[in-house]
């Protein structure tokens, strides 16, 4: 397809990277010469110096005929103008990037009606929404959830004390017997589509599968703890947090937020419940972050504008046996580092948004047989895990999956039918309408076809 990408920050380079790898022809407009420049020489993509808003600009990039047209940038209603004037110029599809929480009440579908948006992308939200997932399930690094939260996906680090070490999978399941399914193991940077034989060790980092009523008990049969999070610490009071703060309070559990800008802990305050606690002073302190109850807290969430102030804070948190850690890093060479200490629940909202755009990017080119409803980038962004929903023709329905030829590299982990979740075995078959979860690494799949060798 032909995609142009509008603002080049940190979540437009992360899009560009992405949208190229996917073979798509790219183009990038920034109006910073500095920024176009970099583009040219680090990214496979066509580059224009100039304002997303220019006809004349957007001309020049090709917006009368291209297929998808992202605006990135840091305005919310420059992203908008830039999306409108795009479509009237013949752009088929349209995504802005809107923020301001201000922009995402209830005045949004106005503005996508209005505007003739195809889809709204919130990094701040999206990334809040990722970070609870993972709340949910403390044990979980990453928790994904498909069909409503019918299956659920969770990675999990295997500790150099668990009883897993060294067990196989087969007798593992022989057992310790569950609705679950070991689907994809991370060892040394590469990602393994297991068998039965498949020997776990210490290190790993599993993706394991589970109907959401069967997880917590998957959880208990593996060994791993999962202790319901009640109190939860966050750290910087930007707009991700304040996402993260309402959802945490919805679902009744406690906030206390700390950040150091007086102004802004007075904005967070009048917009926060009352429930939640506010704290104006340095995280960086020991002896603030003791005396505001860090032993007592479940989890911490680091989400301050420096990546390494919130690996040393998430570090320490968890030296003081704080259960849960969620650490907010954008820069990739930090997040080896962060790793290595022992911090497994990283965030980065520019991935989880390059993620939700690519899916969508995707699912444009799909046949209407074999659409895409979901797609995550899973074991540290070396796999797939994609949600397909299958029609009465696709090829794959009613044949065993012990008879399929699957590529390698390639499984079926999760079948959705109506209300019933199902973790399939060898003589499951696939009907229409199931929607089909697939994992997958090392091979990009865009329509369900594409999973047969």
């Amino acid at each position: 397809m032909n995609i142009i990408v509008v603002g080049c920050g940190k979540i437009g380079k992360v899009l560009l990277y992405s949208l190229a790898k996917e073979d798509h022809n790219v183009t990038a407009i920034d109006s910073n010469e500095l920024v176009i420049n970099d583009v040219r020489n680090g990214y496979d993509v066509m580059a224009y110096c100039g304002n997303g808003t220019s006809y004349s600009v957007l001309k020049k990039a090709g917006a009368e005929s291209c297929d998808l047209f992202i605006a990135v940038t840091a305005s919310d209603e420059l992203n908008m103008l830039s999306c409108f004037a795009a479509k009237r110029m013949g752009a088929k599809n349209t995504v802005a990037r809107i923020r301001n929480p201000e922009n995402n009440n209830s005045s949004l579908d106005f503005m996508k009606q209005q505007l003739e948006l195809s889809l709204t992308i919130n990094p701040e939200q999206l990334a809040a929404q990722t970070i609870y997932n993972s709340l949910k399930l403390p044990a979980a690094a990453k928790l994904e959830t498909f069909s409503r939260d019918q299956l659920e996906m969770i990675e999990l680090i295997i500790k150099p004390d668990s009883p897993l070490d060294g067990v196989a999978l087969k007798d593992l399941k022989r057992k310790r017997k569950g609705k679950y399914l070991v689907c994809a193991v991370m060892r040394d940077e590469s990602v393994i589509i297991p068998k039965g034989d498949f020997v776990l060790k210490s290190g790993d980092r599993i993706g394991l599968i589970a109907a959401e009523d069967d997880l917590s008990d998957a959880l208990d049969v593996l060994g791993f703890p999962h202790k319901k999070i009640k109190q939860a610490m966050i750290i910087g009071a930007g707009i991700t947090s304040r996402y993260l703060a309402k959802i945490l309070l919805r679902h009744r559990i406690g906030v206390k937020i700390l950040d150091a800008d007086a102004k802004v802990c007075e904005k967070v305050c009048e917009e926060l419940p009352a429930k939640a606690t506010v704290i104006c002073g340095n995280a960086m302190s020991q002896d603030l972050l003791m005396e505001e109850g860090l032993p007592n807290a479940d989890a911490l969430i680091s989400l301050t504008g420096r990546d390494e102030e919130n690996i040393l804070i998430s570090y320490y948190a968890m030296s003081q046996s704080v259960s849960k850690t969620v650490t907010k890093i954008n820069q990739d060479e930090l997040l080896g580092v962060a790793e290595k200490l022992g911090l497994d629940s990283l965030i980065s909202p520019r991935k989880v948004t390059a993620d939700a755009i690519v899916k969508y990017a995707r699912a444009l080119e799909n046949t209407l047989d074999n659409q895409i409803e979901t797609l995550y980038s899973i074991m540290g962004g070396n796999a797939e895990a994609l949600e397909f929903r299958v029609l009465s023709d696709s090829e794959i329905t009613n044949v065993p999956l012990k008879e399929m030829k699957l590529k390698k590299g390639v499984l079926i982990a999760g079948i959705i039918r109506a209300k019933e979740a199902i973790i399939p075995g060898g003589d499951d078959v696939i009907l229409p309408e199931d929607k089909v979860v697939v994992v997958s690494a090392g091979s990009q799949i865009y329509e369900l076809s594409d999973i047969m060798q």
